[in-house]
């Protein structure tokens, strides 16, 4: 985006005040007014200012979301919800002020359907808790986004991560969903039935919003076996396209790969850096194999055919859990690594995705930009999918490298959607991409904007997001 597009509300004076009195009343020690209190729950992980809002309410059950939408609604004041903050387009901004309602205390693992394989949370559980919990049952929660951001908040903005390839985003993974819309009043939006075709999917509906249709309060998840085995590995190539070309092949041959990432050659001479990997400073692939013995053996073969056909290799695979992590754990601290190679700026996380018959041509191109324009800016990408993510680093405080930076998103969001791609895999629009998603789908905004008129008509769900009204 622009920062001159940033939208900036006008704001409900009268309305903040009455409000700000009736939930002090009401919450006590858990409603706080005080500056860095608010600060903390309008910090933006992109150069998007903050916006704080007025007041933060931590509420602890269902009702007590109900009591804050209500009294909102009645003056008619901007509700923001809040889990761990980690969104990355500005979701958690309160441009036209209002009340942040922090669910991270509804933290409560409700109930755990073994049999089932699914499990009923409040929004504040985040997901290493809920694996955490999980362990001695023999499941766990697959979406794995990186950070360890609430599952509330991994549901309003559809959130996916390493393991999407195979397990899907968090799109696939909701049964069910409990909401408090606009009105205050509670929705649940399906049963705990794996499928249903009884009326409109109010649980998709819901999931990717990003709070501006209702709060979230409970979710019904999906669960997963934890695997008799797990392989992986990196593998080295000498260049990003011949990496890509891998990955469609295996894609397309059907290997059942659970996690396939690409770091380029940047990301890695970051990463050996930052995480002391001894692995050759190229374009490599991060791969994981899930299953038995034999077939995670099987699938790490396979791939290695691939590769070397690919003129990549050799492929370095493990089942061993202490290197495995290692390498995971480089792969996640990704974001730190990118921050040393110029220490004191400022990195901006973008993302598209595209077709896989796309992605080596959308990478290539994307490199090629970078090089001309001169930013530092590794790429990574959940590569299984399309999904692909530069972290450009740049001086917050210089217009003139703001100036280039938002040129470069520009043309990235650009260029994905030409290959009929989208802005963002995973991300979300927030803020930050609303001009791209009127570029991406043009009149089916107008629908969007339709169903917010009918649910929030007088626009106090997180406004000012995703789209203007």
């Amino acid at each position: 985006m622009a920062l001159a597009d940033l939208i900036r509300l006008e704001r409900n004076e009268d309305g903040i005040a009455t409000v700000l009195g009736v939930l002090k009343q009401r919450f006590g020690e858990r409603f706080h007014t005080g500056r860095s209190v608010r600060e903390q729950h309008a910090h933006t992980m992109t150069y998007i200012p903050a916006q704080v809002p007025d007041g933060v309410v931590f509420p602890k059950r269902t009702e007590e979301v109900q009591e804050i939408v209500r009294v909102c609604a009645e003056h008619r004041v901007p509700v923001i919800a809040f889990g761990t903050g980690t969104s990355l387009e500005g979701q958690v901004n309160a441009p036209g002020g209002g009340i942040s309602v922090d669910v991270s205390g509804m933290d409560r693992i409700l109930a755990v359907n073994a049999e089932d394989l699914d499990c009923t949370i409040e929004p504040g559980v985040t997901r290493e808790a809920l694996n955490s919990h999980l362990r001695d049952t023999g499941l766990f929660f697959p979406i794995d986004p990186g950070a360890n951001a609430s599952l509330g908040g991994m549901a309003s903005t559809r959130a996916s991560g390493t393991n999407a390839v195979r397990y899907g985003t968090m799109r696939e993974n909701v049964l069910s969903l409990t909401a408090v819309m606009a009105d205050g009043r509670v929705v649940t939006t399906a049963k705990r039935a794996r499928k249903t075709s009884a009326g409109y999917d109010l649980t998709r509906l819901l999931i990717g919003s990003e709070g501006t249709l209702g709060i979230i309060t409970s979710l019904t998840l999906k669960l997963q076996g934890i695997p008799q085995a797990i392989a992986g590995g990196v593998c080295p190539f000498p260049s990003v396209e011949a990496a890509c070309n891998a990955v469609i092949a295996t894609i397309q041959m059907g290997i059942p790969v659970a996690r396939i990432e690409l770091v380029n050659q940047l990301q890695m001479k970051a990463m050996i850096a930052y995480s002391r990997l001894d692995y050759p400073e190229s374009p490599c692939l991060f791969l994981e194999f899930h299953g038995t013995d034999a077939g995670v053996a099987e699938q790490s073969e396979l791939f290695s055919e691939i590769a070397s056909e690919n003129g990549g290799g050799p492929f370095l695979w493990t089942k061993e859990a202490e290197e495995r992590t290692r390498l995971w754990k480089a792969r996640h601290d990704a974001y730190h690594s990118v921050k040393a190679l110029r220490p004191g700026s400022q990195a901006v996380a973008t993302d598209v995705c595209v077709p896989i018959s796309r992605l080596a041509e959308c990478i290539v191109e994307t490199e090629r930009d970078i090089a001309e324009i001169g930013l530092i800016a590794p790429i990574v990408g959940h590569v299984g999918d399309g999904n692909f993510h530069v972290s450009p680093l740049i001086d917050a405080g210089n217009p003139k490298e703001i100036e280039v930076l938002e040129a470069f998103i520009a043309r990235l969001n650009e260029r994905a959607i030409a290959m009929d791609g989208t802005c963002t895999g995973e991300h979300g629009i927030g803020q930050g991409k609303m001009k791209f998603l009127e570029l991406e789908l043009g009149t089916g905004v107008d629908v969007m904007r339709a169903i917010k008129r009918a649910l929030d008509p007088d626009n106090i769900m997180n406004p000012g997001k995703i789209f203007g009204l």
